[in-house]
């Protein structure tokens, strides 16, 4: 897994934007996958401009490559990320959204988690830092998706 070393811990936020973070940030950071830097540099500027946030789906996601919750609850905290449970509205949201996809005839391959990561990132966050292939912004038109440049 790749370290995240107290020197490089985020600078404390300015002003209240809300980034939440996708389970495809985290993995790519933990796990040291290439363009893990680069992710960790938006994190650093998302941190700056404000609060970085996981909801309960991409923390139970990530939760299997840490042995202890404790490992990683001290992980996100050396990003400065907080946890935020989906509200209710979101949740209902991302059902909503995930039937309509359904009844369009979308791909069987999402799954409701990632809608709920979308909606919680749509109504109780600002932007969502995420490996996005298009599914994100064509499902979630409003949400603004950070993504490596």
């Amino acid at each position: 897994m790749a370290r995240c070393h107290p020197r490089t811990r985020p600078p404390q936020p300015q002003s209240k934007v809300k980034t939440a973070i996708d389970t495809s940030v985290l993995y790519s950071i933990f796990q040291g996958e290439p363009g893990h830097r680069a992710w960790m540099e938006i994190l650093f500027q998302a941190r700056a401009a404000g609060q970085l946030t996981i909801c309960d789906v991409a923390y139970a996601e990530i939760s299997p490559a840490f042995s202890t919750q404790a490992e990683l609850d001290q992980k996100l905290a050396l990003l400065g990320i907080a946890y935020e449970p989906i509200a209710p509205a979101a949740a209902h949201l991302a059902g909503t959204i995930f039937r309509q996809n359904r009844d369009a005839g979308g791909p069987r391959g999402r799954m409701i988690p990632d809608f709920l990561i979308g909606a919680h990132a749509l109504l109780q966050a600002d932007r969502l830092a995420s490996i996005d292939n298009g599914y994100l912004r064509q499902q979630f038109k409003r949400l603004k998706v950070l993504t490596p440049p």
